[in-house]
């Protein structure tokens, strides 16, 4: 096996779910085991992250909700609307993730670039969860390393197929992190926030009009917005056989569009922080292939960079 850039993995990514559960909680496991099979992780193997603690997740979310969530004492709307059981398996497997994007950036800071093999979970907002998402690990890692003094401008470049609304009403009015949206206009959520770029699809946008777009809009954003850190949702469910999603990408679109956003980072020296974003198909296999993309795509670059 070669070398390759760092990928972040917890086993505790996969949560125990109930019987029959919408959310493919199994696709963690089950790209971890792929990549592992393909060598993608390299000589060194995956990175193992530690649990977000509660005072790094209440940099972002509400100590009421923090707690509600740790001690598994949330009210039951709130349940309702994350869509996942108020369980210690659920909550470890949230705060593991959280971890997970936080190591991956700094692994970023020091390596160029590096992935984590969860994370993406764009509908938390600072006092509650919302659509299979706990906690909003991008907005934790972006304010951990601002704390820090490790970054200060933030770009998050979001191109799952539903919004992500609760990072922009997270970092609302906050110049310090920009945030972009590209997502089908018509999918979830229903009432949308507002970030500071929303591109809106129309249902069945293909791989030439979504990489068209993409290109009209991310070379200014790099340049305008001079970030010291990129977080880059790759979501696989603008995929054209995504159960939720409204959009006709293929796989190979899905590997320019990573391609694409990993490289221009990577051509102008800005560290770049991948997680796996949203994707739901009943077949396991392939679904954990889609979001492999990613990771090769980061392997591939990253070594005709070193």
């Amino acid at each position: 096996m070669s070398r390759a850039p760092p990928i972040v993995h917890h086993p505790a990514f996969r949560a125990e779910m109930p019987a029959g559960h919408r959310f493919p909680m199994d696709k963690f496991s089950r790209l971890a085991s792929l990549l592992e099979a393909e060598g993608v992780p390299g000589n060194e193997g995956f990175v193992r992250p530690e649990p977000a603690d509660v005072e790094t997740l209440r940099l972002v979310h509400s100590e009421d909700y923090v707690r509600g969530v740790i001690e598994l004492s949330l009210p039951a709307d709130v349940v309702r609307r994350i869509g996942m059981p108020n369980t210690d398996s659920v909550a470890t497997r949230a705060r593991a993730a959280t971890g997970g994007t936080i190591l991956a950036a700094r692994l970023a800071l020091a390596q160029g670039i590096a992935c984590n093999t969860a994370g993406g979970s764009h509908h938390a907002f600072a006092d509650g969860g919302a659509g299979f998402c706990v906690f909003n690990d991008v907005a934790v890692a972006a304010r951990r390393l601002q704390a820090e003094g490790l970054v200060g401008q933030v770009l998050v470049v979001d191109l799952d197929v539903h919004q992500g609304d609760g990072t922009a009403r997270i970092f609302e009015g906050d110049p310090s992190v920009f945030t972009v949206s590209m997502h089908a206009e018509k999918n979830y959520p229903h009432r949308k926030a507002t970030s500071d770029l929303d591109v809106e699809l129309a249902d069945g946008t293909g791989d030439e009009a979504y990489l068209r777009k993409l290109e009209e809009i991310l070379p200014a954003l790099l340049s305008s917005v001079r970030p010291d850190i990129v977080f880059f949702n790759a979501g696989v469910d603008p995929h054209a056989d995504d159960k939720l999603g409204r959009l006709s990408l293929s796989d190979e679109g899905l590997g320019r569009r990573e391609a694409y956003v990993l490289g221009a980072c990577l051509a102008l020296g800005i560290p770049v922080v991948g997680v796996i974003g949203g994707g739901y198909d009943a077949d396991i296999d392939r679904l954990a292939a889609r979001h492999a993309i990613l990771h090769r795509t980061a392997k591939s670059l990253w070594s005709s960079e070193v």
